[in-house]
């Protein structure tokens, strides 16, 4: 691809502009979005993305296109997952519904900023040294074990680090609004709103090394890899709200996504063979008998894997409901025999 420096200004222009614009025409004034909203906004956001998708199809080729869509197809999903957890902090915090817009704009735009910095250290890296493909394939497969056999019980806002930050700063017992800090008795307090900003920028940290070396193993475009970051993220405000009851239901998200990790560990592996230089492997000679994985093989497989985990976790969630007054109503029966057992003794 021929991106040029000013079509990078006009990216990042853009893309500052749209955050801008959400924060003083939804965020600014507290309030809780209503389903309709929520709808027309995913709705918008992902339709915009999937016109870029085309547009870099048509004006640069249609590797370069599919490049995109599966790299934004698996920054969404991880977005998703990003967003799950948000939720999680959101519930231990008890961010009042009316605030949680701001929290989850800030948490975006740290999310941004530091896969930003993430995208410019990974070009860098694979710019001037191959065998990165092999750190960040090795990195892939442990970070999809992780995912697959990590307990989805683990609540980042009780971890180790925001223990270590309540010891370090004073912090009141209630919110005062949406403000960050207050005084009080002549010392100034954070309130728990910046503690949950805090808990939010930790977990994007935790993300971007999930993501950056994911989308690097689908493209070795930076520009692709940050327009596919910044739409997967744009619009992620809006579906919080509109999936946050959908969001518990997708029991098999976190083994989706690992599958999803594993592969493209696995293509960043063969990736790396092919442009072997290390001296102890092979003599430093590239291994090209395992071909390299296909970009459309690549988003078919991304796009399938979503799809089945998808459904699979809402089949299994839609089945334990519906057996739920089953089990009731054998709680019901076994304790109406007990009591009858008890009565005849």
């Amino acid at each position: 691809m021929n991106i040029t420096p000013l079509i990078w200004v006009i990216t990042i222009a853009v893309t500052i502009a749209f955050f801008v614009y959400e924060f003083f025409a939804h965020v600014r004034k507290p309030h809780e979005p209503s389903i309709g909203e929520a709808a027309r906004w995913s709705a918008f956001y992902i339709g915009l993305a999937l016109l870029f998708g085309v547009g870099v199809g048509m004006a640069s080729g249609w590797t370069y296109g599919g490049e995109y869509f599966a790299g934004y197809l698996t920054e969404k999903a991880l977005s998703i997952d990003n967003l799950f957890v948000f939720l999680i902090v959101m519930a231990s915090f008890a961010v009042p519904k009316i605030y949680q817009q701001k929290v989850l704009m800030i948490g975006i735009v740290i999310a941004l900023i530091m896969r930003g910095l993430f995208i410019a250290v990974g070009a860098a890296l694979i710019e001037n040294f191959s065998w990165v493909f092999y750190a960040f394939g090795a990195l892939l497969l442990f970070l999809a074990y992780r995912q697959a056999f990590a307990h989805g019980d683990a609540n980042p806002a009780e971890g180790r680090f925001m223990r270590a930050v309540r010891r370090v700063l004073p912090v009141s017992d209630e919110y005062d609004g949406d403000r960050l800090t207050i005084a009080r008795d002549g010392r100034r307090f954070v309130t728990p709103m910046l503690l949950v900003i805090v808990a939010i920028g930790f977990v994007d940290l935790i993300f971007a090394v999930d993501s950056i070396p994911a989308i690097y193993g689908l493209t070795n475009e930076a520009y692709i890899v940050f327009t596919a970051n910044a739409f997967a993220l744009m619009g992620l405000r809006q579906l919080y709200f509109l999936i946050g009851g959908l969001l518990e239901r997708l029991v098999y998200l976190a083994q989706g996504l690992a599958v999803i990790l594993a592969f493209i560990g696995v293509k960043l592996l063969i990736h790396a063979l092919h442009k072997n230089e290390l001296p102890f492997i092979n003599g430093g000679e590239p291994i090209t008998v395992i071909p390299e994985i296909p970009i459309w093989l690549s988003l078919l497989f991304i796009a399938a894997t979503v799809a089945v985990a998808t459904a699979s976790s809402l089949v299994k969630t839609r089945g334990d409901r519906l057996r739920e007054p089953e089990d009731a109503l054998t709680d019901q029966s076994r304790d109406a025999s007990d009591l009858r057992s008890r009565h005849r003794k």
